[in-house]
């Protein structure tokens, strides 16, 4: 029986079409991926299965008796009880038992001590037993073994552990609460973006656990790498409908090629019936003197029409006019620690014309804090990063919160000081924003009214248009869908400057790097940072 049921269902928000005709059927132990372009509605999905909205048409049915928890990428947990506190409020039914096999054990020990206590000693035994096959079913014999394993893998020390939730920042929040969703151990798990405030342990550790889990789960990620070792199908939100695929991200991108292949060659036949009822049109057309030529019109536009450029032309273009030098920045003896803990210590290197450098490492290593040291919002304790006159520098962060929600997309992106659009063609630079999705009636968009992953791929389109030489990009896939993206990864791959990147997306990184600065390496000290060139 599926736990989870859509059929022919169909949602609009004002007048925004989201879905169309949905179906979709979610059964014991199925792992979905939910993928699909910013704004296309995989929240939605997600939100009609939580009844947080309802179908315009078409029915969306639950299993009464499936138990559902659902991880936000924005976290709704707060208070002002610790994470310990609310993880072991979770085994509540486990402690109960736990007391009553205590007050049996002492119970046992007084009863046994009477000659005429046989009777009730068999009932307690009876009740031990019955005690201890429950213990076995709930698996409650080391649930705090379980609990610190959960907070000790997703990066708790003990001052995250013991402080209320409230004073968490909103990474540390989503932490929790996925440790927390985790540890219910649902029928359903909905998965919104689960490894974007994750270091590399921990999303391998999120992908172990799913290795045991036996329920069945949707998980909204744009982490290609996570969906391939987790996922057992794809399902892709397009043009307002679920497009299936089986098997794992990599099968997926095997059988959308075929699919896309299909279409194409399904396309170009339709071309050429249009071209011949065209041509019959037309002649009847000219047998009774219309002067009506508005269907050839449009035809003649279709046959004029030529197959985008290739990506990395429509690139290359849009860079050729941006001039780098070779040394952009050189660190000497940097260093900065905050209380008793060292971030990094005497850290020297140069940042080159062509250097794709990654930062690795655990959260709280310091990379997020080297980055925010070389454009200046934090204070070395010593040492310093050497500029080189005029080497432009944009903090994808920085240019993601100074976003003006009353500005346009389109003013927002071309008005850059210094950017690409005032010296790249227009032509050039349509095709480029065209590519990374921005249709015409995106660009006079208010960036106030776009979703977070929107606003996150207007930030990345100033960035990559900025005419900066260095770019410096915290966790730039946290946010931007998968097509995204990967335009973002052939843009970097083509940027003729240098790029810093701290992120965890594997398949990202391994994309794009050359170089890499490894913190908390197994071969370097706390503190030390480990140079490799890739």
């Amino acid at each position: 029986m599926s736990l989870i049921r859509l059929n022919d269902v169909s949602i609009r928000f004002e007048n925004t079409q989201i879905l169309r005709e949905a179906f979709f059927r979610l059964e014991p132990g199925d792992r979905v991926g939910l993928i699909g372009k910013n704004g296309s509605g995989k929240s939605t999905l997600l939100k009609l299965v939580l009844e947080q909205v309802l179908p315009d048409t078409g029915t969306v049915s639950v299993d009464p008796d499936t138990k559902i928890s659902y991880f936000s990428q924005f976290s709704e947990l707060d208070g002002t009880a610790t994470i310990t506190e609310v993880l072991d409020d979770l085994f509540v039914e486990i402690k109960a038992i736990e007391a009553e096999l205590a007050s049996i054990d002492a119970s046992i020990a007084v009863v046994a001590m009477d000659p005429n206590g046989g009777a009730e000693l068999d009932r307690l035994i009876a009740r031990q037993a019955e005690l201890f096959e429950e213990m076995d079913r709930l698996d409650g014999w080391d649930y705090p073994r379980r609990i610190d394993t959960a907070l000790t893998t997703l990066g708790f020390n003990e001052a995250h552990r013991v402080c209320a939730i409230d004073e968490l920042s909103g990474g540390w929040r989503n932490r929790a609460a996925l440790a927390k969703i985790l540890l219910e151990n649902p029928a359903v798990l909905l998965l919104d973006e689960p490894t974007n405030f994750l270091d590399v342990a921990g999303v391998e550790w999120l992908e172990s656990w799913f290795r045991d889990f036996r329920g069945a789960a949707i998980i909204v990620s744009h982490d290609r790498k996570f969906l391939d070792a987790v996922v057992t199908r794809i399902i892709e939100v397009e043009n307002f409908h679920l497009h299936e695929y089986p098997g794992n991200f990599g099968e997926y991108i095997v059988q959308k090629q075929f699919r896309l292949k299909t279409l194409a060659t399904q396309f170009e036949h339709e071309s050429e019936l249009l071209a011949f009822e065209s041509e019959g049109i037309a002649d009847r057309r000219e047998a009774t003197k219309s002067a009506s030529r508005k269907l050839d019109g449009q035809l003649a536009k279709i046959k004029k029409q030529r197959a985008p450029r290739p990506v990395d032309q429509i690139i290359t273009e849009i860079y050729r006019s941006l001039h780098v030098k070779d040394v952009l920045c050189r660190v000497e003896g940097l260093s900065k620690s905050f209380g008793e803990k060292t971030l990094f210590d005497d850290l020297s290197f140069e940042v080159r014309r062509g250097n794709r450098i990654v930062v690795l490492g655990s959260n709280g290593s310091g990379k997020s804090t080297l980055l925010k040291v070389l454009t200046g919002e934090e204070q070395a304790d010593s040492g310093k990063a050497t500029w080189a006159p005029g080497a432009g520098v944009v903090s994808y962060n920085q240019v993601l919160d100074e976003l003006d929600p009353d500005d346009t997309v389109s003013h927002s992106v071309n008005a850059m000081p210094g950017s690409l659009a005032f010296t790249a063609t227009r032509k050039s630079v349509n095709r480029f924003l065209t590519m990374f999705q921005f249709s015409e009636a995106d660009l006079k968009q208010k960036i106030g009214n776009l979703s977070g992953g929107q606003r996150a791929r207007v930030a990345m389109a100033q960035c990559l248009l900025s005419g900066a030489s260095v770019l410096l990009l915290d966790e730039p896939t946290n946010h931007l869908d998968m097509s995204s993206t990967q335009v973002m990864e052939r843009a970097l791959l083509h940027f003729p400057g240098a790029v810093i990147v701290v992120s965890h997306d594997r398949f990202f990184t391994e994309k794009i790097a050359n170089r890499h600065l490894v913190f908390g390496s197994a071969t370097a000290q706390a503190g030390e940072i480990e140079m490799r060139v890739a």
